[in-house]
């Protein structure tokens, strides 16, 4: 074992020099927040009685330092004002790195009583960084056997809580075995997986700690905790284990239940108004970094568990000994993307792994390398950061604007890996039934909708029931922002699962047909969420525009994604649009329908033609609504007629008696492209230029050729989706149409 050494020179002042340093959002920008006069300000008012704290714990440490023999507390003043000088010192502003050697030399040495050793223990806070050597000098104590299990026990829990803040990790990962040896204490044994699980790499994993872990596992069980490590090691060595893990798993390890967390916290928040450290100062990197809370520190990339200083002595003396494959690529030194490409096969992925998710190019790692150890650590470390820090779930915590940057960077992250995390799907599902849906709402939404397209069978009572009660209950933006979502949820589904599948060749695909029902599913759940939801908000222009925006993306599923799905829009949806008050929904839903006949033509064309031997055919009750759809769209835009041809259950169809009683006049014309209320600005204007002296506003002028004239004036105004679906649904208009384009090739003039 490597002898304690202090690290403090006896010429080393105990007291911190401290710099200005800016909150998260302005670090992101660059810029700072704290004004010099601010700065000043505080430091003026506070600076005296900060000194006079230090002296005291220069005392105190010196004391516990120079202590021989066993001291009782019991009628001990002196060690009592030392303790509490300590101790108040942590709470107020954490302590220097100076004073861990000191502290942990003094809690393992066997000279104090347990309660002496668990105060110092619980003072532990750090208001920099840990000096690696402290940690080592402290497992060394464990040799001794100088300290009670209870000790060992609360030394692991806050060595898991402050493995961020050490400095290095190289020493402590060469102590691997040793921390290894402490599996076979029941007691202490989820608590040193958890050490464990931080500090693995793949050289850690031999067959002998296996074969351990898997006679642990018989004796206690399948323990989350021994879980955990085997898959960790499964990752890295999946030849030598060969048991069968579960996929996945919720908590792998308990909170250590310690005190240093939420200190740590406080002395942090309130260090950043008095005297700020310095990035450098903290884990070790040289960039401006926020000190709010623990997971905004880990945003930022720390100082790797290699050894900086002798890699600068390699490259003094050989600059090409960098490139060796058995160095280790520090990833603070990682700026640019051809130092990715030269580094990617020694590229060590830093402990915290927060620091992943704002860097773009171990963002292109993560895509390039496909390390399942790397996704696993994070998963781990998200789960837990999403579980600790979500607002709407934890008592007492303020912090909104924070936690949902944090969600925003997570949902970044996504956007460029293009995937959604499993981590973030299960915080989902877990905390969304208790979530008020005010609380981080565009985060959380955009969350929604990076929900992979899993195996997971009951996706209907973990997130489509608990957003129909939300969207129900809550007002047209939230409607709207719910819609929004689910159609980016579909669209990634569409784009990164859908299978180009041989359909001449191939059997029938399993995993074909589970993603055609959940897309399946997901488009039902949203023609029933808007059919009710067009009733609450009575038919709203504004819900209906984002309802058929949804629309636009499943009517082409088929051509533009090759899945063989195609759902209609229910007749809730369908039939407010058709009689909608705006012309920008009525264009869309003739732009919807022509790409659904598109995709239908396409369809039977295959099926007919045998060009493809597709597994999944559509139904024909799909063509059949399809088609009640189309009679009832061009009896009401075109033949004036959907009162008696609307042959759909849900449809228009009445009774010549019933439409006498309405003493409506032209009311069978009422709803064509002439009269209907969405068209009839256009029809004003298209009368106002043809007949400028006309003043009645006599509609039936527009017969005839002058029917043709307003048709081009409506194409000329931009209403494409109308056009389309004329051309493609009207055949008198189709076949001019055509004679129109062939005139046009024909006539050399008009090119």
């Amino acid at each position: 074992m490597e002898g304690r050494r202090s690290s403090r020179t006896p010429k080393e002042p105990l007291h911190i020099r401290r710099k200005s340093q800016s909150d998260l959002s302005a670090w992101r920008k660059g810029k700072r927040t704290d004004s010099e006069k601010s700065l000043r300000h505080h430091r003026s008012v506070n600076e005296q009685n900060y000194d006079s704290q230090e002296g005291s714990l220069e005392q105190a440490l010196g004391y516990l330092e120079k202590v021989q023999g066993r001291v009782a507390l019991k009628k001990n003043s002196v060690l009592q004002r030392h303790l509490d000088v300590v101790e108040s010192t942590a709470l107020k502003q954490g302590l220097p790195p100076e004073a861990f050697e000191i502290l942990l030399n003094a809690a393992f040495s066997g000279k104090f009583a347990d309660t002496v050793n668990t105060r110092l223990l619980k003072s532990l806070i750090p208001a920099s960084v840990i000096p690696e050597n402290s940690v080592v000098t402290a497992v060394s104590w464990l040799c001794v056997s100088k300290c009670s299990g209870n000790i060992q026990l609360l030394f692991f829990k806050w060595l898991i809580t402050v493995f961020d803040f050490i400095d290095h990790k190289d020493q402590i990962n060469a102590l691997y075995g040793f921390f290894f040896f402490f599996l076979q204490d029941e007691k202490l044994c989820p608590y040193v997986c958890h050490v464990l699980y931080l500090l693995t790499r793949k050289e850690n994993v031999k067959p002998f700690r296996i074969r351990r872990l898997l006679e642990l596992q018989a004796k206690m069980g399948a323990q989350s905790h021994l879980q955990a490590l085997l898959s960790l090691y499964k990752l890295f060595c999946p030849e030598q284990v060969t048991i069968t893990l579960p996929g996945k798993t919720k908590t792998f390890f308990k909170n250590s239940e310690g005190p240093w967390k939420a200190a740590i916290t406080a002395v942090r928040q309130r260090n950043q108004g008095i005297s700020p450290l310095s990035q450098a100062m903290f884990l070790g990197t040289s960039q401006p970094q926020s000190r709010k809370r623990k997971w905004n520190a880990q945003l930022v990339i720390p100082a790797s568990s290699t050894n900086t200083n002798n890699l600068e002595g390699v490259r003094g003396k050989n600059p090409v000994c960098l490139y060796n494959t058995n160095v280790p690529f520090p990833v603070e030194q990682l700026k640019t993307f051809p130092q990715l490409l030269k580094n990617i096969h020694r590229l060590e992925f830093p402990s915290q792994m927060g620091s992943v998710l704002t860097n773009p190019l171990l963002l292109h790692y993560m895509n390039c390398v496909k390390d399942e150890s790397i996704y696993l650590r994070l998963y781990y470390w998200m789960g837990q950061m999403l579980q600790e820090e979500c607002t709407w779930c934890v008592v007492d915590n303020p912090n909104e604007e924070e936690f949902k940057s944090f969600l925003e960077s997570i949902y970044k992250a996504e956007c460029f890996l293009q995937e959604g995390f499993s981590a973030c799907e299960e915080f989902l599902y877990k905390t969304l039934p208790l979530w008020d849906g005010f609380c981080c709402h565009s985060e959380v939404l955009r969350l929604v909708s990076w929900i992979p397209l899993s195996s997971l069978s009951d996706i209907k009572s973990y997130l489509y029931d608990t957003l129909a009660q939300l969207f129900f209950t809550s007002s047209i933006y939230f409607k709207c922002s719910v819609l929004e979502s689910l159609k980016q949820l579909l669209q990634n589904w569409l784009n990164c699962n859908a299978i180009q599948v041989d359909f001449e060749f191939s059997s029938v695909n399993t995993t074909l047909s589970e993603q055609v029902n959940k897309v399946a599913e997901l488009v039902h759940f949203v023609g029933r969420i808007s059919t009710v939801g067009l009733r609450l908000e009575s038919n709203s222009t504004f819900l209906l525009y984002f309802i058929l925006d949804f629309y636009e993306t499943v009517c082409d599923i088929y051509l533009k994604y090759n899945l063989p799905l195609l759902i209609m829009p229910p007749a809730g949806v369908f039939y407010p649009a058709l009689l909608s008050m705006d012309s920008v929904n009525l264009n869309q839903l003739c732009h919807i329908m022509y790409r659904y006949r598109t995709n239908l033509v396409a369809a039977k064309e295959n099926e007919l033609t045998k060009k493809n031997i597709l597994q999944f055919k559509f139904s024909n009750q799909t063509y059949q609504e399809y088609n009640q759809y189309i009679i009832a769209m061009v009896g009401c835009l075109w033949t004036s007629s959907v009162f008696q041809k609307d042959i759909h259950p849900q449809g228009l169809r009445m009774d010549d008696e019933l439409l006498s009683k309405t003493a409506v006049k032209e009311l069978k014309s009422s709803f064509n492209i002439v009269y209907h209320p969405a068209m009839m600005c256009y029809s004003v204007e298209f009368l106002k230029q043809i007949c400028p002296d006309d003043t009645t506003l006599n509609f039936k002028l527009i017969k005839g050729k002058k029917w043709d004239w307003y048709l081009e004036y409506l194409y000329s105004q931009g209403l494409k989706g109308l056009k389309v679906f004329v051309e493609s649904s009207i055949s008198r208009v189709s076949q001019a149409s055509r004679s129109k384009q062939r005139m046009q090739k024909s006539d050399p003039e008009t090119h």
